[in-house]
């Protein structure tokens, strides 16, 4: 049984609302450490390859280490805005999308300026060689993510929000210094994770099941 509060949500309306969350985290609010370990709980119920369970969590609520973290990620966020993959960059011939990627990139803006500020930082690591393994990478990655969104789920369920991203890869190492991480180790994703302000959570528009849909053969 829980030591926190739980939303009174059905699986499907656990699944379907379950959100990134970025300018409604709540950056002046604490967050027990319990409740983080009680999200965490639930996640290693996920499954891994041969039940492995390789993954490593770093909970990160050092204020200077947050910051440092935070630095990094805004300089990667401005660079990511500023390249062709940006979200504003897409579906910009689509009036409806356009707008839609117009918010995501204003809201992904602003995570960018606020990460080292976010309570908790959350980075799951698996376990794997120094170098990754060339090709198909679905058993290594599929034996860690499902647990890192289960663990969103967890922290929904408890009043939480969290945002999945993982930018700050393309530094890394310098994650990994700054953590001591060790060698053999690699990072997932960057998950934090803060109370949120306001009170709706509700489905996102998504491309209709028709189209993406295809029975026995492509």
């Amino acid at each position: 049984m829980s030591e926190f509060p739980v939303l009174d949500l059905t699986p499907d309306e656990l699944l379907t609302t379950t959100r990134t969350v970025r300018k409604r985290l709540d950056l002046t609010r604490p967050v027990p450490l319990d409740l983080i370990k009680e999200c965490l709980e639930i996640a290693l119920q996920a499954p891994s390859g041969s039940n492995r369970q390789g993954w490593q969590w770093v909970v990160v609520t050092d204020p200077e280490l947050r910051r440092q973290i935070g630095d990094i990620y805004k300089d990667v966020t401005e660079s990511y805005l500023a390249s062709q993959g940006a979200p504003a960059q897409l579906f910009s011939d689509d009036p409806d999308r356009a707008a839609v990627q117009a918010r995501v990139g204003s809201s992904a803006e602003w995570l960018g300026q606020h990460m080292g500020e976010v309570p908790v930082l959350m980075i799951p690591c698996i376990k794997a060689e120094r170098t990754l393994p060339a090709g198909n990478q679905a058993g290594l990655w599929g034996s860690l993510l499902p647990a890192v969104w289960s663990y969103a789920l967890a922290a929904r369920a408890r009043g939480l929000g969290t945002a999945w991203t993982t930018l700050h890869l393309a530094r890394e190492a310098e994650v990994a210094e700054i953590l001591g991480i060790p060698a053999g180790f690699h990072q997932g994703a960057l998950v934090p994770t803060a109370y949120f302000t306001g009170e709706t959570f509700k489905p996102a528009a998504r491309e209709p099941i028709d189209n993406i849909l295809h029975l026995d053969r492509w």
